[in-house]
């Protein structure tokens, strides 16, 4: 209960370590979401997996080292994290409108790379799009950007 109090305060109230830019941390924020949405359906494949690389390659140019540490340090996040504040208030303050809806979109393209919507899927992207005050319409378009673009 006490390591659980420590990290509480730790993580919350703590000055930022000088090392760690807000670039890193909204990128650690970005995968962890990705990382969460692979998980919504308890099903991990191989596809997921592809697309979240990609999506971090084609958002964040970081070697292949980097992308490896980065998505250790998004799993062990995302698997500590009580809720998702902690992801989406960071992106709130730093992202625009436009980055906040091609997150949506990037979340949608995770959801539908296995070609199965899982209600769990669905409602974690409408969920973060709440959290990132993004517009239904915006949503919804976002949606379908990624459904039209899939291969049949």
């Amino acid at each position: 209960m006490l390591n659980q109090i420590k990290l509480f305060f730790e993580q919350h109230l703590a000055l930022s370590a000088p090392s760690e830019t807000t670039e890193e941390k909204i990128q650690l924020a970005t995968v962890a979401l990705f990382l969460e949405m692979m998980q919504m359906d308890d099903k991990i494949e191989a596809k997921e997996q592809d697309i979240i690389l990609s999506l971090i390659n084609k958002n964040f140019s970081l070697t292949t080292e980097q992308t490896t540490s980065l998505l250790q340090l998004a799993e062990q996040q995302r698997t500590q994290a009580t809720d998702y504040y902690q992801f989406t208030s960071l992106i709130n303050k730093e992202y625009s409108q436009e980055q906040k809806v091609r997150l949506i979109e990037s979340l949608w393209k995770i959801a539908f790379i296995d070609g199965i919507l899982d209600i769990q899927e669905e409602y974690l992207v409408r969920k973060i799009a709440d959290l990132l005050y993004v517009p239904h319409s915006a949503f919804i378009m976002a949606k379908n950007r990624v459904l039209t673009s899939q291969p049949s």
